[in-house]
């Protein structure tokens, strides 16, 4: 597989700090233009950001502070402010199929109801009665179980529940979302820990913190509100210790214009910063607990008073050679021994944070664990200031997970839905996103419902994740916007690509839950589009439920109410009491019983339980693991897949990436060592080939990254990859494939 054409262009020089001056001007080109006044509309009015789950509401923080809106969030706003698109009009489905995620992010919104049927050579309109009719059918006329849903975590807390819960009710277990392809690792390492799979600390905590332990996350592009945040710990004399194999610009020196000095001088973030292999977290933090029983700095009353099976997890640190500690992460004895050090020295009062760099390994959940058991041996748990932080990636998929959309359904939430639906549920799990797209493959996927996302190019294997959805008979793609998924993954018989309102454009009141246990609501509001062809997300799922399910014993027709529904998440969804009267009280919320600050978790027993976590067995990468000969040439590395800046999640917005010096997307980062020890130079055209395919007159860049290693963008790099899967989670190595890079002459 090649790319269709390659932009010819120098490499630049990589920015010298994150944000500043380029974000400042951003801001005011895009306001400054004829288009401006209505996105001033938009970023003032009050609904959660759009973008990451640190995101705000309007431009304040969970605590009303001012100033704290990113560009991330704007970019989304900007594009579901373009006009109405006519691309059914313009191209053919073989046209539409060859366009990249920036082409087609910026197609225009979509604003009526598509259908594509099997043999035509494009979409056609169809209206909303015929949309209902053919979903009914196509639900109708196979079993329960041979449905399925994939949601990104795009929409609203109501229309979440409204989603799990008419699939429940219709008998099919199978609820996949974009968290199986990111955090799930998160949830399931700590729910087995302290008995809740979320955050355990709020936006306050920070501001009493003195260290942070930022691991796998380039939170400068992709949660840049953080920054705030981090920027404060440095200024009030705290460390903040980085672990990422890529050296990002933007965890070295921020400039946040939310602090002018900040803006004018920078704001120094990293005061260590580690560089181990990808995939080796696990190691650096058995490392870490290696050095602090060696200088005597756990905290075993800690442990003693509030934690169960310790023993087991010191015992194996103690047994575990440092030679192999070092070998398998490449780092130092003094790099650990200096992370340790200031870890002990912050005890109690460091937060643990992480992102993808951690999940998306084929030991995710042990990375998690291998996290959790240091705070808890530092006593770094349960207590304000300090705890454990999973920094999830779009704006509702903890609100999504909360509200019960998940392969695995919580017994804390089974009870109330089959009061709901007046009979036992069923206790098998459903399908993640990984366990649907196999069975789609082999046919036991009939109807396939999306609520946003790119299910097509969130996952890795490209051309294996177009051929498993072409064998579903009906898929059903609800967006505000179309992208490259709308136009590779179409179903066997007929694909439906519905138009819907964004946030901040419903007609009533919805809600969201951000990272940290936040639940915000989101005001009513205006919107440029036909409300008479662009439907709420909301109101179209309660009208497919009615019309499959009926009035009994759920009331379809009360359903479609939000305040109704919203007083039934209230009765259902532990910790979601307030949410009842959230309309009239307009006040948002924290969910009762996530933050932890007593030391007592919600676990049988009220204490942690610590997990050993052996070290990761990691070997370098070779030809054969990509199925090439070693004398047909190349040099294999280990690939790092993740998002550029000027993107969010796989929606491109734009093309270059000026923090990494990558002149378009088309680019791999490279080491120094690397490129002068296998003579590769920058500007140079390679192709890179891998498990799944290859893509040819890929432009080399030279950056800060783990030797062994290089870097490239998804989801145009998941088409070489079909990465390993961690057995406690089935998520995707997407941080460590093996490739191999050939020159081309």
């Amino acid at each position: 597989m090649s790319n269709p054409s390659t932009p010819v262009s120098p490499s630049q020089a990589p920015l010298e700090q994150g944000g500043g001056w380029p974000v400042v001007r951003y801001w005011a080109e895009n306001l400054l233009q004829p288009s401006g006044p209505a996105l001033a509309e938009k970023i003032f009015h009050p609904h959660a950001c759009k973008s990451c789950a640190w995101g705000t509401k309007g431009f304040r923080d969970e605590l009303g502070r001012p100033l704290q809106r990113c560009a991330k969030g704007i970019e989304a706003e900007i594009g579901d402010l373009q006009d109405p698109t006519a691309f059914h009009q313009t191209h053919t489905i073989s046209q539409l199929a060859q366009l990249t995620p920036y082409e087609a992010e910026h197609l225009g919104r979509l604003s009526q109801p598509l259908l594509y049927r099997a043999g035509d050579d494009r979409y056609q309109p169809i209206g909303w009665e015929a949309v209902y009719d053919l979903i009914t059918q196509s639900l109708s006329s196979h079993a329960p179980h041979q449905a399925g849903s994939y949601s990104s975590g795009r929409g609203s807390n109501e229309a979440a529940f409204a989603l799990q819960l008419m699939m429940r009710q219709y008998g099919s277990p199978h609820l996949a979302d974009c968290s199986d392809l990111c955090h799930v690792p998160s949830t399931r390492g700590l729910s087995r820990m302290f008995g809740t799979g979320t955050s355990q600390v709020e936006l306050a905590d920070l501001h009493k913190c003195s260290c942070v332990v930022l691991a796998g996350s380039h939170a400068a592009a992709n949660h840049p509100r953080l920054m705030n945040e981090l920027i404060e710990v440095r200024q009030r004399g705290g460390v903040v210790i980085v672990l990422n194999p890529v050296r990002e610009v933007g965890l070295i020196k921020f400039a946040t214009p939310a602090k002018l000095g900040s803006l004018l001088y920078g704001s120094e973030i990293a005061s260590l910063y580690l560089q181990p292999h990808p995939g080796s977290d696990a190691a650096v933090f058995i490392g870490i607990q290696k050095w602090l029983l060696e200088h005597d700095r756990v905290d075993r009353a800690f442990l003693v008073a509030h934690t169960l099976a310790w023993e087991a997890v010191i015992h194996q640190a103690e047994e575990t050679p440092w030679d192999a500690i070092l070998a398998t992460c490449g780092l130092s004895f003094d790099e650990i021994a200096t992370a340790a050090q200031l870890i002990a020295d912050h005890a109690g009062e460091t937060i643990f944070a992480w992102a993808m760099g951690i999940t998306q390994q084929a030991n995710g959940v042990d990375n998690v664990t291998a996290i959790a058991n240091t705070a808890l041996l530092t006593g770094s748990a349960g207590k304000p200031g300090t705890g454990l932080m999973p920094i999830r990636g779009h704006s509702n998929v903890q609100g999504f997970g909360s509200m019960g959309v998940s392969s695995h359904l919580r017994d804390s939430l089974r009870e109330g839905l089959e009061k709901l639906v007046g009979r036992p549920l069923s206790r098998d799990p459903g399908y993640s996103a990984r366990r649907l797209m196999r069975a789609a493959a082999v046919g036991e996927v009939k109807t396939l419902l999306c609520l946003g996302g790119n299910l097509y190019g969130a996952n890795p294997d490209l051309q294996g994740s177009q051929a498993a959805l072409a064998q579903i008979d009906t898929i059903v793609y609800l967006a505000t916007k179309p992208n490259p998924g709308h136009f590779n993954g179409l179903a066997a018989r007929n694909t439906l690509l519905l138009p819907v309102l964004a946030r901040g454009e419903e007609a009533f009141a919805t809600t969201v839950e951000s990272g940290n246990n936040f639940v915000r609501l989101n005001q009513p509001g205006r919107t440029h589009l036909n409300r008479q062809q662009v439907l709420s997300e909301f109101d179209i799922i309660c009208t497919m439920a009615q019309r499959l399910l009926g009035t009994d014993p759920v009331d379809w027709s009360r359903m479609r109410d939000p305040d109704y529904i919203r007083s039934i998440i209230a009765a259902v969804i532990p910790g979601y009491g307030e949410i009842e009267d959230i309309s009239h009280s307009q006040r948002d919320f924290t969910i009762d019983g996530r933050i932890i600050h007593s030391i007592q978790w919600p676990t049988p027993s009220g204490k942690a339980t610590l997990f050993p976590v052996s070290l990761p067995d990691l070997r370098p990468p070779c030809h054969a693991d990509v199925g090439r000969d070693p004398a047909s040439g190349g040099q294999p590395f280990l690939l790092i897949t993740g998002r550029a800046y000027g993107q969010h999640n796989t929606v491109v917005y734009k093309d270059a990436d000026p923090y990494r010096g990558m002149p378009h997307r088309h680019c791999l980062l490279i080491s120094p060592e690397d490129a002068q020890a296998h003579g590769f130079s920058p500007g140079q055209r390679v192709t890179v080939h891998g498990t799944a395919g290859s893509l040819a007159q890929i432009e080399v860049c030279i950056g800060p990254i783990k030797p062994g290693s290089i870097f490239m963008v998804y989801p145009e790099a998941n088409a070489l990859i079909r990465p390993a899967e961690d057995p406690l989670s089935d998520i995707p190595a997407y941080k460590r494939s093996p490739v191999v890079v050939v020159p081309e002459t």
